[in-house]
């Protein structure tokens, strides 16, 4: 089995010697109504949605090949997608892969467009061997869970963009009429100028999975993934991203340092593996907004997935889609709402038939950076730089990709992970 390291220098070495071949493949797929043949990396419920959409846009489009770590998520997600749009679909047994290089095989077929949707641990690994095979990219967010993770996927988008290759990413607002329009009146003055944000993922938390007889730690940790770094990158990552990118959107940039707190409070399980149930961050940007960042998930406590946004004239509820001027009328955004999900999929199939520039890899891979700043801020107590947080070293990935192998973290006789410290986590 491959480490991931390993797997990088080889794939790079032959990234040059395929340059022109792949970007005349690229050149030819983005021509007109011939149809689209889809891979599927990752069966899980945000996979078979996101085939579904693909499937589901203007033209002939199929999906021939499908990858899962898991045999029974593969199956149940191909059920589900033949439901849907099962004329689309055309997946023999031959074209269903299991197991850690899955998406390989899935990839080696002849595919146009590949759809990444396992645990984001995965993501910059597959996303570069889908750009080395010339493929076009539908990627799910986050785009990494830490800072060499986030490396590789800037590297491969810039290889991505010289092979003529679309990258679209799941920060579906970047294709919702509301916040387009919402975030076009503010950074074009209706709140004057910018000078702090908030934004929240406050929630009661997502599912857990038993471990069953016979697990090793490796299929019990792929199976509850949300609650490992090395998969998920805690729940600021996999889930607080969206708002944090829609802050980064307005302002129109990174932040340059944060700083922040967090912990376990009320969910302290064991199944519960080594993320914390809050965290708070102070972003600043260099043109000094600042940015509060608020997740949580705890039951029974007040909930909320929004962005606001308050300037030297007025204010904006930017989820909300309304915008009030100091001492004036509210702006409301009344017009269409078509699902965000499906338009991704349609705007990133019209660039691929019309050969049209379409790359989201690098915000949807600096806003996924965003959220890993504010994770190092919270687990270290340290305030900390850009700069320094994205030249981190710190890997969480791996050392082997197999069933038998140890996890990044593993539990103590008592079933119990250790738990990030502040003032005592390595930060970067």
């Amino acid at each position: 089995m491959q480490n991931r390291r390993t797997f990088l220098k080889q794939s790079a070495a032959l990234a040059g010697t395929a340059l022109l071949t792949d970007a005349a493949r690229a050149r030819d797929r983005a021509m007109g109504d011939r149809e689209l043949k889809v891979a599927l990396i990752g069966c899980g419920g945000r996979g078979t949605g996101a085939a579904a959409q693909a499937l589901r846009t203007e033209g002939p489009v199929k999906l021939v090949a499908m990858a899962d770590a898991f045999s029974d998520r593969l199956e149940n997600s191909l059920n589900s997608i033949r439901e849907a749009v099962g004329d689309r679909v055309d997946v023999p047994e031959s074209r269903r892969f299991v197991g850690f290089d899955a998406y390989e095989k899935a990839m080696a077929d002849d595919v146009d467009v590949v759809i990444l949707a396992t645990p984001p641990g995965f993501r910059p690994m597959h996303f570069e061997h889908a750009v080395s095979a010339g493929k076009h990219v539908f990627m799910e967010k986050p785009v990494a869970v830490d800072a060499p993770g986030v490396r590789e996927v800037l590297a491969a988008a810039e290889e991505a963009k010289r092979k003529n290759l679309k990258v679209g990413v799941g920060l579906q607002r970047h294709h919702q009429l509301p916040y387009l329009e919402t975030v076009k009146r503010i950074r074009d003055g209706a709140i004057g100028d910018l000078v702090f944000l908030r934004c929240y993922w406050n929630g009661a938390g997502v599912w857990t999975r038993p471990r069953q007889p016979g697990m090793t730690e490796m299929e019990y940790q792929m199976r509850n993934w949300y609650y490992f770094n090395w998969l998920c990158g805690d729940h600021i990552v996999e889930q607080h991203i969206h708002n944090l990118d829609v802050c980064n959107w307005l302002v129109g940039d990174y932040p340059v340092t944060a700083q922040g707190q967090g912990g376990r409070q009320v969910r302290t399980g064991k199944e519960h593996g080594e993320i914390f149930d809050h965290h708070m961050v102070e972003f600043t940007y260099a043109s000094g907004v600042k940015m509060l960042s608020c997740c949580r998930h705890i039951q029974g406590c007040w909930s909320s997935v929004s962005e606001h946004a308050h300037g030297t004239t007025g204010a904006a509820n930017v989820s909300g889609a309304r915008i009030r001027p100091h001492g004036g009328e509210e702006w409301r955004y009344r017009g269409e709402s078509p699902d965000p999900y499906q338009v991704e999929h349609d705007d990133l199939f019209h660039a691929i038939r019309n050969d049209v520039p379409f790359n989201e890899a690098e915000y949807g891979a600096k806003s996924t950076m965003t959220a890993i700043f504010g994770r190092m801020a919270t687990y270290s107590g340290k305030q900390l730089s850009w700069d320094d947080a994205l030249a981190s070293n710190l890997s969480l990935s791996p050392e082997r990709y197999a069933w038998d192998a140890d996890p990044p973290t593993t539990p103590d006789e008592e079933g119990r992970y250790p738990i990030p410290m502040p003032g005592q986590t390595q930060a970067l």
